[in-house]
């Protein structure tokens, strides 16, 4: 009796992921903390997405046809969208709507079309757009929201539509009466203005580990991580080493002089380090290829954004720490470079 299997071509391997099929799962992945972000922030964010991706196919298109290359192929791939999402998720809910449009005219034109495209981007394309919005608009990337619990106003999703489209609030409200500092910008004033980082956590800005509200996002990121670690999308050794070398690093300041450092979770559950670690420095493209390299580049992106965030101008530095690994990783793939088999 015969039996018929049904194969692929030889050597009959496996077939590997496609490149559509690792970022949905990607994006699938950020899901829960988008959904957490509306929950403590607001529908602003959503906007943000769409104005992000809308602009992000944009310019794709037309960088694709200018450039001569199969339209339907790259659209097709979800690359630029996650692209667009990821920027998205480091702006402010409210921020007026050419922001998003600068950012990615940046990532996609700049950072990925005039370095040769997708896999020839030496940069990470949503990092170079944030950072060139927040250099060129830093008033308006500063005006976060305060976590729904201890907001005062309340913007229903038709004035979100009215702020970001005219760049002002609605109704007269003035930017002070509807924006607070981040948990990581209120340390920051607090410890130059001459208090101790434990004074500053009296403000209702901060929860149990961090921000109120971004330390839930913050998990949520880390679930999705660790989700795309189980799936093998990513591998262990960038977020492992970024956020240990900031904790170990960061355990070592509060021991040292705890009044002008914040205790290490502090680090971790405010700003962006989490979605930094797990969807950012993971950057298979603008990252580095060995795992010795790897190593090198979180430890690397973590040190970086405590120097930053304790010393530099501006209250989180994840997105120039990784830029900065992103020009390093070469020279580090190339002294990293795995034994050749059989030497």
């Amino acid at each position: 009796m015969s039996r018929s299997f049904k194969t692929g071509g030889a050597p009959h391997f496996q077939p590997h992921s496609t490149i559509s099929g690792v970022m949905l799962q990607v994006i699938f992945a950020l899901t829960p903390a988008i959904v957490a972000h509306v929950w403590y922030f607001g529908p602003g964010i959503l906007v943000q997405i769409i104005l992000a991706s809308g602009f992000a196919l944009i310019f794709e298109a037309l960088m694709l046809k200018v450039r001569k290359q199969p339209m339907k192929l790259f659209l097709g791939d979800f690359s630029v969208i996650l692209t667009a999402i990821l920027f998205a998720l480091c702006v402010p809910p409210l921020a007026p709507w050419w922001i998003a449009l600068t950012g990615m005219f940046f990532a996609v034109v700049i950072a990925k079309h005039l370095y040769g495209g997708l896999g020839h981007n030496l940069f990470n394309p949503a990092m170079v757009g944030y950072v060139v919005a927040l250099i060129s608009f830093p008033q308006a990337m500063t005006a976060w929201l305060p976590p729904s619990p201890i907001a005062t106003e309340h913007l229903g999703l038709g004035d979100v539509l009215i702020t970001i489209a005219n760049g002002q609030p609605p109704g007269g409200l003035a930017w002070d009466a509807i924006t607070e500092a981040t948990p990581l910008d209120t340390i920051r004033n607090s410890i130059a203005a001459g208090e101790m980082a434990s004074e500053a956590r009296r403000s209702p800005v901060f929860g149990d580990f961090g921000g109120l509200g971004w330390e839930w996002i913050a998990n949520w990121y880390a679930i999705g991580g660790l989700w795309l670690l189980w799936k093998r999308i990513i591998s262990w050794h960038v977020p492992v080493t970024m956020i240990g070398s900031v904790l170990m690093l960061g355990t070592m300041a509060f021991l040292l002089d705890s009044g002008s450092n914040p205790a290490p979770l502090q680090h971790v559950f405010s700003g962006a380090l989490m979605i930094g670690a797990f969807f950012i420095a993971t950057d298979p493209v603008s990252g580095c290829v060995s795992n010795r390299g790897r190593l090198i580049f979180g430890a690397g992106v973590g040190i970086i954004t405590l120097v930053i965030r304790r010393w530099g101008g501006y209250p989180d530095g994840v997105a120039f720490a990784v830029l900065l690994m992103n020009m390093a990783a070469p020279l580090i793939d190339r002294f990293t470079r795995p034994r050749i088999f059989g030497q």
